[in-house]
Order: structure tokens, then sequence, then C-alpha cells
């Protein structure tokens, strides 16, 4: 076991830096075996810093070579240097300091600082990366210009990038050449950014609203210069949406996108150079999904959004890290929502919400929107912090409106440009422009958990009243037993006996008609009474509508009003909930009756009516179809049994399958597609609709189905479909097609990782195909790779994230496969491990049989030796009492 435990960090210890950096200058000697680091920091004592203190700057794994204070070489007596530190006691008020580090990225498989993947060089700094290349005070409070000059062989890597505009170039003795980048925006170091490689570059152009023209630069690999077109297209909507909606134009004069194949995040902001994971933005409709460009489609806009939330304006500390993701998730769901069905934005973002950063809040590893403290900041990039984060600034916008929001979005991008600053700095600027006090609204920041909003109504038929009383409570979370009342933003409506919205009178002597049929109540104490006048029967309320806070409402519906619900409420997200709520209600009623017990009659006339709809959006039809997934059953669940959950959500998609299979088969003819690929909104929901009955037409292993499903794999113009008859196939009893049609799909698309991974996640996601013994042996296919996050993710993840019944097998075979996977990997890349321990931490949530599997597989994962600092904070805290 580790002897001691990992030093934990405060937000209530913040001290402002003792020195600050002026100007960065780098020069990197790029070689096969290793690269040699070359800074010079121009740096002074910051006047608001204690006096006296001695030069200490962070480091990670270097060989230090050289030294040197004003120009003069020090002697190992001047200063005290380990591979995590450098420490110089005396320096003067202004200095400049030199440092030469040796650094062998080839052997990073952390994929943290300066590493290579595919033959080539790139960075990934944030959060604590930079020290991995350097010593610098790396914080995100220290924001310097930076001046960065690389040399390579011009071979191997005819392409060198940096951050900034692209200043001199040239060529050097023995096949060498070099690039200099010039950054003339100040930038914390976790915004630095190299990338050298054999890369074709593709190029376009940006005319921004002031007339400058800005050079677009995406850089791939030579096999994956057809898959940018998207990626550029995205960009160039991104930065015309972000000038019209929140007045922020491009300050450099190139933007440039990288694609590497071997990446720990999504996708990283660097100032000017954008490196992305592979998976998030290549793509074409040979190969990529409907989900995987809208997908590529926003998480583009979001780096490009952070050029001003998040690089201008940037973190003082890292628990202020939701200042920049929270903001900027919030920027690039506004703008999905723009780009496509706004209403089905709505649903995937809340989803995601209720499902994981429910269950996240609900855990051990629950923190606030701004933590109070961490071991290891890398655990923290959490739903919490980003989506999460978004909500409250959702409600910061709904509760200002559009305008107020605008102007105060403003007014946080003209008082702090070029700063570093917090939440509170943000807030402070919305109150300034909006005249709202948002002092209790501040808690959302502070408090952790998921608020309960309990809704008890009463209609007096005689008065023509109807109250809706609303309590709130916070539960308690680890570290924050008692909480207090938060302010909630709730939009209600009231549907009519004839399925029409109802004016909203708060009182007798409002006029009806200037009355709206949408409310925003909002929630500051522990209990609030709202009567609503002039009704004449009993309304059926809409509760929550647009999901505008992110909290759990109960209120008794009975399954009549749900369906009304489904039928009349105008509010889409809402009629999604209804159905929602509905089938997990059926669902949940039939988890122990005995198997001849029948499915509620309702919920087959309700699915009926959707897929004979032909008015409602199409797209809209599509969720409603889904079924709630076993992991939004599980957290529905006091306790949760698994594999009741997944028996009884099997038995109602078989009885609704062979009751609607006429239908089912009517819906797919009718949505069948001719004419070429489109990614347009209405091909999409189409796309959408036709799949999902191609995949319950062969959850019963109907024949016509199954001739369906063969002849779209086989003759698919687009990966959306192909990939979508391949899952239904592999999700089959039809184990013979089923085989058949992972070879050819691999077979044709071995050499694209990218699709790779869809291919490995589709199996090992799938309750029928994906046992155990099929994923292990996909971790020993020619084409998994451990170094590779998307690989393990692929296979490891999708298996313990998505095949949840499999993974939660009463044996807890599932759990030690997980465990084992875990502790190999703390060895190469501990941050990939850590993330893998979610599927654990919340065993307390499951029934004995499985949780004593869990707590066991926790228990092995604390007892290695020497476990990282990542997987160790996740570990101790999910098993702390």
């Amino acid at each position: 076991m580790r002897t001691s435990q990992p030093q934990t960090i405060y937000l209530k210890d913040y001290e402002v830096p003792p020195f600050l950096v002026d100007h960065t200058d780098l020069r990197f000697e790029l070689f096969e075996d290793g690269a040699r680091v070359h800074s010079t920091l121009s740096m002074r004592r910051n006047p608001e810093s204690a006096a006296g203190q001695p030069l200490e700057l962070d480091g990670d794994s270097l060989e230090l070579e050289s030294v040197a204070l004003d120009g003069q070489a020090l002697s190992d007596g001047d200063y005290e240097a380990t591979p995590a530190s450098l420490r110089i006691d005396s320096v003067p008020d202004q200095f400049s300091l030199s440092v030469v580090t040796w650094i062998r990225p080839q052997d990073n498989t952390r994929l943290e600082g300066l590493y290579k993947s595919s033959g080539m060089f790139c960075t990934q700094c944030e959060a604590e990366g930079f020290r991995c290349i350097t010593y610098y005070p790396d914080r995100p409070d220290v924001m310097a210009r930076f001046r960065t000059r690389i040399e390579a062989d011009q071979s191997r890597y005819p392409v060198l990038l940096s951050n900034g505009n692209d200043v001199e170039r040239g060529e050097l003795d023995d096949g060498r050449h070099y690039a200099v980048w010039e950054d003339p925006f100040p930038k914390p170091s976790y915004l630095f950014a190299l990338v050298a490689g054999d890369l074709v570059e593709k190029k376009d152009q940006f005319t921004t609203v002031s007339g400058r023209e800005i050079d677009l630069r995406m850089y791939v690999e030579p096999r994956n210069a057809e898959k940018c077109d998207h990626a550029l297209v995205s960009l160039k909507k991104a930065m015309r949406w972000d000038e019209e909606v929140y007045g922020r134009e491009y300050d450099l004069d190139i933007f440039m996108i990288v694609a590497v194949d071997d990446f720990n995040m999504g996708a990283m902001e660097n100032k000017g150079l954008n490196i992305f994971n592979s998976s998030c933005v290549l793509a074409s409709p040979d190969t990529a999904t409907d989900m995987a460009f809208q997908r590529i489609e926003s998480i583009v806009a979001h780096e490009y959004f952070h050029n001003w939330s998040g690089n201008r304006v940037t973190c003082r500390d890292w628990f202020q890290l939701s200042l920049k993701e929270g903001f900027t998730v919030f920027r690039d769901t506004q703008f999905s929502s723009d780009m496509g069905s706004p209403t089905v934005k709505r649903i995937e973002d809340a989803s995601l919400l209720r499902t994981a950063q429910f269950a996240e809040d609900g855990g051990p590893m629950a923190h606030p929107v701004r933590p109070d403290s961490y071991m290891e900041i890398s655990n923290f990039y959490t739903l919490t912090v980003y989506e999460k984060g978004c909500e409250v600034v959702r409600m910061i916008h709904t509760l200002l409106g559009p305008e107020q929001f605008r102007a105060g979005s403003d007014l946080y991008f003209e008082r702090h440009d070029g700063q570093a600053v917090t939440t509170d700095d943000f807030v402070r600027a919305m109150e300034d422009a909006s005249g709202r006090d948002l002092s209790q609204f501040r808690l959302w920041y502070e408090q952790a958990g998921t608020p309960r909003l309990t809704v008890e109504d009463e209609y007096d038929d005689a008065q023509g009243t109807y109250r809706l009383t609303i309590h709130q409570s916070v539960p308690a979370t680890p570290g924050q037993p008692e909480k207090q009342p938060q302010h909630i933003p709730f939009a209600v409506g009231l549907i009519g006996e004839q399925g029409k919205a109802l004016p909203l009178r708060l009182s007798a002597d409002e006029d009806e008609n200037d009355a709206p049929t949408q409310r925003v109540l909002e929630l500051t104490g522990d209990s609030h009474t709202f009567t609503f006048h002039g009704l004449q029967a009993r309304p059926v309320p809409s509760l929550l509508q647009g999901f505008s806070a992110p909290v759990r409402v109960d209120y008794p519906w009975t399954r009549d009003q749900l369906m009304f619900l489904m039928s009349h409420d105008p509010d889409g997200f809402n009629r999604w909930d209804a159905s929602q709520r509905l089938a997990s209600d059926v669902i949940e009623s039939l988890m122990h009756q005995p198997k001849d017990v029948r499915t509620d009659r309702r919920l087959l006339t309700a699915y009926r009516h959707l897929l004979a709809d032909r008015s409602l959006d199409q797209a809209l039809v599509a969720r409603m179809l889904q079924l709630p997934t076993v992991a939004a059953l599980i957290e529905q669940s006091e306790t949760a049994d698994v594999q009741a959950i997944h028996e009884a959500r099997r038995r109602v998609l078989t009885e609704l399958a062979v009751e609607l299979r006429d239908d089912l088969v009517a819906c797919y003819r009718r949505n069948q597609e001719s004419g070429e690929y489109r990614l347009e909104p209405e091909d999409i929901a189409r796309r959408a609709l036709k799949n999902t009955a191609l995949a319950w037409l062969l959850h019963v292993k109907d024949e016509e189905g199954r001739m369906l499903a063969v002849k779209q794999f086989e003759g698919a113009t687009n990966m959306t479909d192909r990939a979508s008859a391949l899952r239904a196939l592999v999700n089959s009893d039809f184990e013979g097609d089923r085989q058949q049609a992972l070879d050819r799909f691999y077979g044709q698309f071995k050499e694209d990782p990218q699709v790779v991974e869809q291919w490995f996640a589709i199996q090992a996601s799938s309750p029928n195909a994906g046992s155990l013994a099929h994923v292990e042996a996909l971790l020993e296919h020619e084409a998994f790779d451990w170094k590779n996050p998307n690989k393990i993710r692929s296979v490891v993840g999708a298996f313990a994230g998505q095949n949840l019944s499999r993974f939660h097998a009463k044996d807890g075979s599932g759990y030690r496969f997980l465990a084992k996977r875990i502790l190999a990997l703390d060895e190469t890349n501990p941050q990939i491990a850590a993330r893998l321990v979610s599927p654990l931490t919340r065993w307390r949530k499951f029934k004995n049989v499985y949780s004593e599997g869990m707590k066991s597989a926790l228990e092995t994962l604390r007892d290695k030796p020497d476990l990282s600092k990542d997987v160790y904070e996740v570990v101790h805290k999910s098993l702390k009492d």
C-alpha cells in the first residue's frame, strides 16, 4: 500500500504568485531520442506577494542541464534541483532566468507535456503538463507572452507549429530546419502548444465582421486528408455565430487545428493552435455517423469559443475551472441548438446530466461546481464542472433574459480581458450589468448535490384556483452535511382538458389576454406556494419546462396524465420527459412480477400514436421512442438491482416490438432515403427513426427485420446506416449474420483507426455480443493498442460504462476485470486509469450482491503499492466511511 497520502490542495489556501513572468522565450531541439528545451524567462517579483520569498518553479520528470541568472551560469550550490522542482533562494526583484532541460517525449505514455503520437511531436499542457517540459511557475494566474523556436529534422518533421503568428522560418545544418512563432497575447503555460510532424495542410479563410482575413489551417496525417471539410465548415459557422451572438471577433491572423490519435482529452483550446483527439474532429459520410458529425461541430465550436471564454479571460486557479468550461459549454450548447433541433439538443444535454452528473452528485466524488479541494486536478475535469457548470450559467441566462445576459457577458469580457479571474468575477459582471442581486444564486457554485423539489397541488373548483406548493431540499454530500436553500428558476405551464396551454394568472385581477402560458417561478426558500386564477377545471401541470434547472422533481403524475402530456404538452422537452417517466414507471412495476404479467397497454398505445404522428418534429419522435436506458433506471432506483432492471426493460421492449411489429416496418420503409447523404436536421431525424425501428425489429428476431438490416448494411452509402445496421445485428440473436457483418466491417475499415474504434465499441457495449470472454478477446486483437486512450475507452470503457448487465455480473467478474486493467494502466497513464474507476465508485447504490464485489475491486486498487495520486484520490474517497 502507499505509505503516504498525496497532498490535498485547498481553495482557502490560495495565495497570489510570488513571481510573475512577463515574457517566455523557448527553443526546442527535437531529436529521435529526446528533446532539449531552452527556456529564458523575464521575471519579476509580484508586488502583491510577501517580500523575500525564494524562487520555486514546478517540474515533473525533468533532467536539468544548466541554469543561468541574468546571463551568469549558476553552480550546483546556487540552486536546489530535483526532477519535480527548481529552487533558488536569492534572486533580485527583476531578472532573467535561463534553464536547459532534457526530456524524453518518445517514452511519455502519460500523454502530458511533450510526447510523440504516430511519429509526431505534440503537447498537452492543461492542467499541469507544462512542468513536464521545463521548470516554470505552472499555474494559470501567471500569464506571459510567448516566443517559441522549434528545430527538427526537415524530412521527418516538415511542419513545425506553435501558438500565435508564424514570424520566421529557415534551414539549419544536417538537414534540419526551424520555425519561430510569436503569440502577442499573454497566456498561462497551460495554453502553450507545439506540434512537429509530417502532416497535410488543408486551408480555408474567414472574413471577420470588421473585414479582416483570417487564415484557417487544419493539419492531419495524409490518410485523413479527406476528413477535414466538416471541421472547417463548423469552425467558420462558430466564428460567425460568436460575432453575431456574443460580439466576439477572432484576434490573431491565423487559426490552426491539428488532429492527434493519442490524446487523453477530446480537444484542447491552446491559443491559435487547437489540438484535437482525432475522433473529435475527423469526419466523412463514409466514416462518421450523424452523431459524430454533430459532436464534431459542437467540439470545434467549444474549443473556438474558448478563445475568449478561457484564453483572453482565464482562470485564476484550477478551483475556478468552471469559469471557462461551464460558460463555454453553455455557449456551445446555444450554438448547437441554433444549428439543429433545440428540443433534441436540450434532451441530449439533460439526459447526460440526469443519468451521469446526478450520479456524480450522489456519489463519493461529489463536489461543488467550484470545488473546495483536490489531490489531482485531472480528476476534476468532471460532468459537475462542465455540464452542471453549464446549467448554472444557463440559469443566470434564464433569470436575466437574453439582453441582460449579453450585457453581462460584454461587461465580463471588457472588464477582465487579459486577466485570470474567478467565478465570483463572472457573477459580479452579470449583477452589475443587470442590477439583479445574485448573492443567493452563488450557492450553485458552492454547494454540491442535486436539489430535490417535491411538488404538491390543490384545485379549488369553487374559486377556480390551482395551487402549486414546491418544497426544496439539497441532500448531504461528502464534507457538506448541511445545505442552504438555493435560488432555482422553475419554469411551469398548465395544460387544460382540451390539450391547450392555459394562461397563468398569478392574481385574479390579471388580464387573461396578458398572462403568459409559461412562467419562470423563482424558488429561494424551503417552500413556496403559487396560486393560479381563472381556471375552469383541474389542469395537468407541466413542471420544469425546458429543464430550467438541474434538479429532481417529485410529483405523483398518473399514467393517464403522462400520456396526456406526451400528446399535448407544448414544451417539447416535457413531452419527451413524460414518455420517459411513463416507460420508467411501467418497467419498474414489472421488475419483480411474474413473466406472464403484461406490459401496461397505455404504453403500447402511446408508442403506436408516436409511430404514426407525422405532425411532430420527427427528431423528437425518434427520441421519445427510445426507452430509458439501464443507466437511467439505475439512477432512479433507491437500491439498484441491475439484472432485474435489465430483464424488466428487455421484457417491455420485447412486448412492444412484437405488438408494434407492423408499425415498425411501416416506419422503417417510410423513412428510407433515396438520393445522396445530407447532414440536414430532417434527414438526420429520418435516419434516427428508421434505425430505431430496425433495432426494435431485430430485438425480437423478426425475419423481415433481419433481411432489412442485412440489406441496409450491405448497401449503405453512409456510416450512420452502416453502423446502425451493424449494431442491430450485433444486438440480435442472428449469430451468423452478426459475425459475418463484423468481419466484413473490419475488413473494409481496418486501416482507419477511428472507424475501428466504433467497431470495438459496438461489440463491447452489446449485452448479446459483449460477454466478458469476448471483451477480453478484443483486448488481444491486432488493432487494439494499450497506449491509445481511444482504444481503451472503446473497449474497456464501453464495457464498464454501457454494457451494464454484463459488467454487473453477480459473480463480480466484471469488477475484477476492470480492476485488473486499471492497475496496469496506472503504471503508464494514470489519468485514463483514474477515469475508468468511476463505474465502481457508487458501490453503495447497488444491492449487496453487486456492492460487495465492487467494494472488493476498489480495495484491490487501494492495496497497490505506489498507487498514482490520480487513482488514489478516487479510490480512497470511494471507500471512505
